[in-house]
């Protein structure tokens, strides 16, 4: 089983990291406002709540889980998410770099993790359909619109094409 060991450093805040983007990819793919938003927002984090809940969680993503309880840990996520997303001029631009960095991740465990990568790369998926999921787009005030809308699908398209190992994609 890989853990944090499995990897260095820097490999290791790319894996914390890909949580979040896999979450951002979705959200900057179509922003529902400020409401949605905070939404989208909370579903990667109750993710990682119901990943530390579930005794049959994939050992990589406990250990993921474990160092996200840690101030080490979240502070890595976040320098991961800066690094990953400097320099992007637009929300599309910015979603594209995420999408980019899941591709990069996935090639990562796919090389130090096999065993383990499928079941890290579905949880990755899974976060970005709960972002998608987690709130109505388009409508007003949370009334009308459509539960995953046509951007989103495309960036739930896009993360599981990142997500393929490079034979397959």
């Amino acid at each position: 089983m890989a853990d944090k060991s499995t990897f260095t450093p820097d490999e290791w805040k790319r894996i914390l990291g890909s949580t979040m983007l896999a979450s951002m990819a979705v959200t900057m793919a179509d922003h529902g406002g400020l409401w949605g938003m905070l939404k989208e927002g909370l579903a990667s984090g109750s993710a990682l709540a119901d990943a530390q809940r579930d005794p049959n969680a994939n050992g990589l993503v406990r250990a993921v889980v474990a160092d996200f309880m840690t101030s080490e840990g979240r502070a890595a996520a976040r320098d991961d998410i800066k690094a990953t997303l400097d320099g992007a001029t637009s929300a599309a631009d910015a979603q594209a770099k995420a999408v980019n960095a899941l591709k990069d991740v996935a090639a990562l465990l796919d090389t130090k993790a096999p065993a383990d990568a499928p079941a890290f790369k579905a949880w990755l998926e899974s976060i970005g359909n709960r972002t998608a999921n987690a709130a109505n787009e388009g409508g007003f005030l949370g009334f009308g619109g459509v539960a995953v809308s046509d951007a989103e699908k495309t960036a739930l398209e896009q993360i599981a094409n990142a997500l393929r190992p490079a034979a397959a994609a």
